[in-house]
């Protein structure tokens, strides 16, 4: 069973960085997607930065291109999503998602972590 655990949320001024981590494990496939999504108050849950199961595609939500980026180490089973010059509007919790096999962004059905929260005032 696929366990994905966040960290690195917290409280920041407008202007700041966050660098957020997701730790997973129990997966036994090599192949697999990953993504960070996020959700504010009154909001749906949305993309924000995915990595495809070739690794090296990656995609961003126009709101965060240029300003986020997403990694992920394969050696410590870890994705990351490194947060620069936040804004107050990026304040939502974020989720870390897994889907196994050959894809572009994990799907609502992927496994899914508890979500970190992040509060930007201005």
């Amino acid at each position: 069973q696929v366990q994905l655990v966040e960290s690195g949320g917290g409280s920041v001024q407008a202007g700041g960085s966050l660098r957020l981590s997701c730790a997973a494990s129990g997966y036994t496939t090599s192949r697999y997607c990953m993504g960070w999504f996020r959700q504010a108050p009154g909001k749906e849950r949305g993309p924000v930065a995915v990595i495809a199961s070739n690794g090296i595609t990656t995609s961003y939500a126009a709101s965060v291109k240029g300003r986020f980026t997403i990694s992920k180490d394969n050696a410590k089973n870890t994705l990351y999503l490194q947060m620069n010059s936040l804004k107050p509007e990026d304040s939502a919790m974020y989720y870390c998602a897994l889907e196994a096999g050959y894809c572009l962004t994990p799907s609502p059905s992927s496994s899914w972590g508890q979500g970190t929260q992040v509060t930007v005032s201005s």
